[in-house]
């Protein structure tokens, strides 16, 4: 097999294809050979040696493939080979061939593509997570989403649209128009505005119910600032630390000194909440993510759901695929196809 591995920090440059010998499902796992793998910003961040919980280095990252099963191991039923599935895997997923537990590989439909599907788990799983098991989002309620166009923003805006909510979002202008297309109530330009008073404008001072943040530093007291009464602010991620293809450990020490603290005094005399989300800390509850995943496959089946896959990459080709992410350059999600 085929493994794209991170053998040093540094830019897409340090990242090498290798070859190793086919694995062998152990008990309670399925063999996959993998058609295409979801590229994530955790795996960019990964590669720069500023993600905490990576594996020590050299090794090999992805979150999550689809593909076909090949083999099984014990206790796992041999029909199964052949199947179309989707699947998370604890890093190893950039590689031709993956074996990860049979419970999370997931049925994929005839009517959902190899890359859409690789497209769905990580950000799907993350904004069905933050919406609707931990913010509970009710139609008519207000969503302010960061990266709007990105992986995350993306499924964020089509969970809310579906539950019947307005999303304000913030993206560079050229993906505003295809922002409003997909049903956003309000794009805004993070580049020239100031997220919060233009919240706060076209709320009319109401603030929104949810803000989804994975920017950190100081967008994180700014998101809770345009919090309405009731309203959680949901902390996914720093993508502040990271400026471009090569490291800086000047932004990243700048935007760690500018993460706020939330004190519960404050917290309960505005009747806010501030949640902290971390999906590769719960890839230890399989049945609850599975959950989540089987419901999310069923609405893509079924068209209410869209994957938005930006880029299709060929294997050979991941250097690419990180460059376009360092660059936000992505609409939805980039993804690695195996030829």
């Amino acid at each position: 097999m085929r493994q794209i591995w991170i053998t040093r920090p540094g830019g897409p440059e340090v990242l090498e294809i290798r070859e190793a010998a086919d694995p062998s499902p152990a008990a309670g796992e399925v063999r996959i050979r993998v058609r295409a793998i979801g590229i994530n910003f955790a795996d960019t961040m990964a590669r720069l040696g500023l993600y905490p919980d990576a594996p020590p280095l050299p090794f090999v990252p992805g979150y999550e493939v689809s593909g076909l099963i090949d083999a099984v191991g014990s206790g796992v039923d041999p029909a199964r080979i052949g199947e179309r599935v989707v699947a998370l895997t604890r890093f190893n997923g950039y590689a031709d061939t993956v074996c990860t537990l049979a419970s999370g590989a997931l049925p994929l439909a005839a009517n959902i593509s190899f890359a859409a599907g690789a497209s769905i788990p990580v950000v799907w799983l993350t904004a069905w997570h933050m919406l609707v098991h931990l913010g509970n989002l009710q139609k008519g309620q207000r969503v302010l989403v960061h990266a709007a166009a990105g992986g995350v923003g993306t499924a964020a805006l089509q969970i809310a649209k579906h539950i019947g909510a307005e999303v304000l979002g913030t993206a560079s202008p050229g993906k505003h128009a295809r922002l409003r297309e997909m049903g956003i109530a309000h794009a805004i330009d993070y580049r020239s505005q100031d997220f919060e008073a233009e919240v706060m404008r076209i709320t009319e001072g109401k603030g929104v119910h949810i803000a989804l943040d994975a920017v950190g530093g100081a967008s994180f007291k700014k998101s809770y600032r345009t919090l309405a009464p009731t309203g959680k602010l949901m902390m996914f991620g720093a993508s502040a630390v990271s400026t471009g293809l090569g490291r800086n450990l000047f932004a990243a020490v700048g935007t760690m000194i500018g993460m706020p603290i939330f004190f519960p005094v404050g917290l309960m005399n505005t009747n806010r909440g501030v949640m902290g989300v971390n999906m590769g800390k719960l890839w230890g509850e399989v049945e609850l993510l599975t959950g989540y995943l089987r419901d999310i496959l069923k609405l893509v089946e079924a068209g209410t759901f869209q994957p938005i896959v930006d880029l299709e990459v060929p294997f050979e080709q991941v250097g690419k695929a990180h460059e376009r992410l360092a660059a936000r350059e992505n609409f939805g999600k980039v993804v690695l196809v195996v030829g």
